[in-house]
């Protein structure tokens, strides 16, 4: 394996970030528009994002062991360290990777503990508006008066 190589991995991890930042910003777009129609749509693609970008990591691991070994270090180097001894112009290639991924994982770690909040906000709002309606509720009878309707089984949708 080359630098070459590592660099490819790197890119193409690089590219899974921003997409799940994107698949991130959908879902919150989603869950501030209110349209929980989409939601499951939206976490599932974000998933999807998550199981390639494992698969990445997997690869790009491989990548780092083997560039590691070629250049005297362990094969469990970071990126700072594989950038401390690789020649011009790949030590600064290799730094400006890390520096892309501090930033981005950052971003996205805003990101998902944002839609965190607006999913606890949604959920708070959603039980208090279904406790809301158990006193509420009121119907006629036969003869046109209001009455009180007697509780009953409701079917409650817990996945919103």
């Amino acid at each position: 394996m080359t630098l070459n190589s590592l660099s490819e991995a790197l890119w193409h991890e690089r590219r899974l970030l921003e997409l799940l930042l994107f698949k991130l910003e959908e879902e919150q777009l989603v869950l501030t528009s209110g349209r929980s129609r989409w939601l499951a749509q939206a976490t599932r693609e974000v998933e999807s994002v998550l199981d390639e970008i494992r698969s990445a990591e997997i690869a790009r691991a491989v990548e780092v062991e083997d560039v590691a070994a070629g250049l005297g270090l362990t094969g469990n180097a970071s990126l700072a360290q594989l950038a401390a001894v690789a020649p011009a112009p790949w030590d600064e290639l290799l730094r400006s990777h890390r520096d892309a991924f501090a930033s981005i994982t950052a971003e996205i770690g805003h990101m998902a503990e944002d839609n965190r909040e607006l999913l606890a906000m949604s959920h708070r709002a959603t039980q208090e508006t279904l406790a809301s309606l158990e006193d509420s509720v009121r119907t006629y009878d036969e003869t046109g008066q209001q009455r009180a309707e007697v509780p009953g089984a409701q079917l409650i949708d817990r996945s919103i």
